[in-house]
């Protein structure tokens, strides 16, 4: 090799070099190659710039080579002064310089496209044509931000190509410029705009981004960390051709708009003056619902559990759930319920259906859950059904049930329960493999504009969280809409997550029918009332295209308009509303094969109890687990006790727990600490102390032929969670579902879901439960956050009348107060108690949430342990337990009666023992404190003649069950009585030990006064 030809590869080396770093990532166009760059992609141009980097270092290279990489360092160096015969006599130095800075100029160029493709996949979003009102854009929100620290931008001819320029691709009208346009530029791999065209012009490539990423739809999607998801959503959204519909497809699309419309314009015309919460301004929802039924049908989904708030609910019920219009038409009149119980207004009514599909020719379940004014609190509740119905069918993966959720714009922002129920949706234990959530954007918040209703500029920014995809979609766009949602179903059911479509729509009227808007958004309203309905607007463009004609719309609209009218005579026949009409889960079956007037044997059997017991008491084989050596003390603690046929607080748990799923219920028990428990004494999972991850379930594997004991920790969540397992519950009543609070204060948190659902879903709604609710409570010097459940609080939602007392010699009084009860509410303090409690939830011949009480102290106290003939048949649940010590055997000697609840009872115990009051003092345990065991208080009180009555609390005394006993007590007896307490508080404990120690004192001087 000649040294001229040395010299000419050596400087095409160092340029290539001094690219390498921007070369190594991208992909150079085809036309690029050269000869010479072909050759130094071989060994020789390696083989150089080694050689050139030792000589640099001074390292040892042959003294021949010093002239040319002397050379290579000049300010000059003509190739003419080393030519020989063999030099390209076509190419100068000048020549392979200029052609080097071509190709690091192209090099540049395909980078500025790839930048800018990416730039429209990440931020074109911000420029999609996504508000049908064509108020809003979001990069509009981000400059507005930057307008508060400098000038804005007056001139709005020029702001969105300084748009451009800022937030999607600044490499447009810098690196390329108008004279590129027409260039073409390969394709980077998994870019889909070409098809199956690999090169476009530069023009071309902008156009079509343009097209994909800022028209109808706004997608984001480069958040998502999974490569696939990001490779399907743009394969479905960038490939040519991919949104065109078929005829038949757009004439579908026509008539649902038609009848979406047509429904909210005849019930404007019926019932002008009645609140509906129309879905007037965003029709297209049921294009999108339905294209996503379509869709799931074909992809293998047979269930779909909905949940949404009020606005445009009855469209919803009537269009995609199939509900009767009479049904829909007969709740505008004021008729009497056939049924007991409160009932809900009709934008609040759930239904179920199973429909058949014409589309796929198959039948699908479509469920629409009842739901409060309360926005979001739905949401839970939706995911927590949808998990159980696919533990009840087996469908481990979410293949065959699935959960829709539409929420308001301004909810979606503003309510903590959609973080919380998104952010649980991939965990092991409460992933309903993924849902899709519907927001129906009104850009409005009752009357609040998004920009002070949110920090972020779209109301669905909390996805970015939970690595969910979002589509945003104008809502007056419905092939885009349906396009969208056919993107979601699909996305859902490939990758089991949870996917967003944000439907950009308007409010044609106020927040109701009878609202005016224009108070608060005049020049949104003056816009919106020149707005034309969303199937005018797409009649016009398929009569464009030649789909379809006048005379097929007005024949499609007469065909509608004559069923309404049809439905609307016949709701006039029906004289009476049945709330049975409208129940969103069905238990077919269960209540025609259970007697009513009877409550099933809630006592086991020797030989089960002992069989648990011994279980539970049985570590895993030393040389397979390594348990720690706490719980092998533990252990051995319980089996002792199980020796002495003695139980406590943790066996009588895990003697109901396991005799039910001997029975084939289905257990559930989550909550912050439960598999250990907060005070740690359940431990029902054991963790290898030498293998990260490894666990032993104690109760999973009592019986071969169990139920499924599903005891799981959960998030650090109360409102999130309890909602989801109230929807759990509400699905089948063959499950014990049991949430089990940190501490019992935990709960408040949760209150919405007691106010809307535990408390009262039977008398809405119908919808019956058998939710436990755990929650530990005790005054125990723990400080005001720590200590109290509020007793209180659950006591004032029970349904009964303090003044009513029932038929006390009717023998079947207390299934009957059960039965008519809203929920119940115990604080239990035996193990025995507890065991019959929890098996009785399954023994009714009904179900009925039950708020209980749990202890803190008594967990590992003595006087909480019951003998184990306490658990077998013939025995059950004690609603109240009588005094049964000296004090009931000379009951003319008893000066004094004390009723108490929880437990206080361990206090009152230890005081009378340690004074020798136990045959003066008579102590009843109210256990049950709703429904109030009327007949046993009395027959306590009836029984003790000469003493003085008082109810016993360690609660404050405007806290605690006394205000709710004492009136009750008082009624019964014809007399008043005592209250012996803290005394009264804000505040629902001390914190402060002195004080503490101060009440408990003076607490048991009032108690044994005589």
């Amino acid at each position: 090799m000649s040294l001229v030809s040395a010299v000419h590869i050596a400087k095409t080396s160092k340029l290539l070099r001094s690219c390498k770093p921007v070369i190594k990532g991208y992909l150079i166009t085809r036309g690029s190659s050269s000869r010479a760059e072909s050759f130094l992609s071989g060994c020789n141009a390696n083989f150089l710039e080694a050689q050139y980097v030792d000589w640099v270092k001074k390292n040892p290279v042959d003294s021949s080579w010093d002239c040319f990489y002397e050379s290579l360092n000049a300010n000059e160096l003509k190739i003419e002064d080393v030519e020989d015969e063999f030099t390209p006599k076509t190419k100068t130095g000048e020549q392979s310089c200029k052609k080097a800075d071509d190709n690091k100029e192209t090099i540049k160029l395909h980078l500025a496209v790839q930048h800018l493709i990416r730039g429209f996949q990440i931020r074109g979003h911000l420029l999609a044509q996504t508000d049908p009102l064509r108020m809003a854009i979001a990069a509009d929100w981000i400059l507005r931000a930057k307008n508060q620290r400098m000038k804005a931008e007056a001139d709005s001819s020029t702001r969105l190509s300084n748009f451009e320029s800022k937030f999607v691709a600044r490499e447009l009208g810098t690196v390329l410029t108008d004279a590129h346009m027409n260039m073409k530029f390969e394709l980077p791999p998994m870019c889909y705009l070409g098809g199956k065209e690999h090169e476009l012009t530069l023009s071309e490539i902008k156009r079509r981004l343009e097209n994909v990423y800022c028209g109808s739809i706004g997608v984001e999607y480069m958040h998502v960390h999974d490569m696939d998801s990001l490779h399907f959503v743009r394969e479905n959204l960038e490939t040519p051709g991919i949104m065109e519909k078929t005829p038949e497809h757009k004439k579908l699309i026509l008539r649902r708009l038609t009848k979406a419309v047509f429904l909210e314009k005849y019930f404007a015309t019926k019932w002008p003056a009645e609140k509906r919460f129309g879905l007037e301004g965003g029709e297209s929802l049921i294009v999108m619902l339905e294209e996503i039924v379509d869709t799931a049908t074909e992809l293998g989904v047979e269930s779909i559990v909905m949940g949404m708030p009020h606005r445009g609910r009855l469209n919803v019920l009537i269009n995609v759930c199939r509900k009767q219009l009479t049904d829909i038409f007969a709740h505008f009149r004021p008729m009497e319920p056939k049924e007991v119980g409160s009932g809900d207004i009709k934008y609040h009514l759930g239904t179920y259906i199973h429909r058949f599909i014409r589309r796929t020719n198959r039948y699908i379940k479509v469920s629409m859950s009842c739901n409060p004014s309360h926005l979001e609190v739905v949401t839970p509740v939706v995911t927590g059904k949808a998990l159980a119905e696919q533990h009840w069918t087996g469908d481990k993966n979410g293949d065959k049930v699935m959960a829709i959720i539409m929420h308001g714009d301004a909810a979606f922002a503003g309510q903590g329960v959609v973080y919380e129920t998104a952010h649980i949706g991939q965990l092991p234990h409460f992933t309903t493999h993924g849902s899709i959530h519907i927001v129906v954007n009104n850009q409005i918040g009752y009357t609040t504009d998004p920009r002070f209703a949110r920090s972020s500029p779209y109301c669905t920014d909390v996805a970015k969280c939970v690595d969910a995809p979002v589509f945003h979609v104008n809502g007056d766009d419905p092939e885009a809409v349906a396009h969208a949602a056919m993107l979601a179903i699909k996305y859902r059911c490939r990758f089991k997550k949870d996917v967003i479509l944000d439907l950009v729509c308007y409010r044609r009227f106020g927040h109701s029918e009878e609202d005016e808007p224009m108070f608060t958004q005049p020049f949104m309203y003056k816009k919106i009332r020149k707005m034309p309905t969303v199937d005018k607007l797409y009649a016009e463009k398929v009569k464009a295209e030649g789909v379809v004609t006048d005379a097929d719309i007005k024949q499609w609209e007469k065909e509608y308009t004559d069923t309404l009218n049809k439905h609307f005579e016949l709701a006039k026949k029906i004289t009476k509303l049945s709330i049975m009409d409208w129940i969103d889960t069905p238990w077919t079956g269960f209540f025609e094969a259970r007697d009513p007037k009877k409550v099933e044997e809630t006592g086991v059997c020797e030989a089960s109890i002992m069989t648990i017991a011994n279980h539970f008491c049985k570590p895993p084989e030393p040389w397979a687990f390594e348990t720690h050596k706490g719980i092998n003390k533990i252990l051995q603690n319980r089996e002792k006790l199980v020796k002495e046929g003695i139980a406590d607080w943790a066996m009588g748990e895990a003697l109901a727990y396991g005799s039910l799923l001997r029975d084939n219920i289905h257990v559930r028990l989550t909550g912050e600490d439960v598999e250990r428990g907060t005070m740690a004494h359940r431990h029902h999972v054991y963790h290898h102390q030498g293998v990260d991850g490894a666990t032993y379930r104690v109760l999973d594997t009592i019986y071969p032929d169990q139920a499924k004991y599903s005891l799981h920790n959960s998030s650090l969540s109360e409102f999130g969670i309890l909602g989801f397992e109230t929807g759990y519950s509400y699905y089948s009543p063959h499950q014990l579902s049991i949430w089990e609070a940190q501490y019992g204060d935990f709960a408040d948190t949760a209150q919405p879901v007691f106010d809307t659902f535990t408390s009262n879903g039977e008398s809405k709604w119908i919808c019956q439960s058998a939710l436990v609710v755990a929650l530990p409570h005790g005054i125990d010097g723990a400080g005001p956050e720590h200590s109290s459940a509020r007793v209180e609080r659950y006591l004032t939602m029970c349904d009964d009348h303090e003044d009513q007392v029932p038929d006390l010699d009717d023998k079947d009084m207390a299934l009957k107060q059960l039965k008519v009860a809203n929920w119940i509410v115990c604080n239990v303090t035996n193990p025995a108690n507890y065991f019959h409690l929890m098996r009785r939830q399954i023994a009714l011949p009904f179900r009925k949430p039950l708020i209980l009480f749990t202890p803190k102290v008594g967990l590992k106290h003595p006087y909480y342990r019951s003998p184990f003939k306490d658990f077998y048949p013939g025995t059950c649940f004690r609603r109240a337990i009588p005094e049964d010590g000296p004090a009931s055997k000379n009951p003319s000697n008893v000066k004094k009666l004390i009723f108490c609840s929880g437990k206080v009872a361990i206090t009152i115990t230890e005081l009378l023992k340690e004074k020798k009051l136990e045959d003066k003092i008579a102590m009843c345990r109210i256990e049950q404190l709703y429904p109030f065991p009327y007949d046993i208080v009395l027959k306590e009180f009836c029984k003790y003649p000469k003493a003085t009555v008082a109810f016993c609390q360690e609660e404050h005394r405007n806290q605690g069950p006394w205000l709710y006993c004492k009136v009750r007590m008082e009624n019964l007896f014809g007399k008043k009585i005592e209250c012996i307490s803290r005394p009264p508080s804000s505040a629902s404990a001390t914190g402060i030990k002195w004080l503490h120690q101060k009440e408990l004192k003076a607490l048991k001087e009032a108690i044994i006064k005589i």
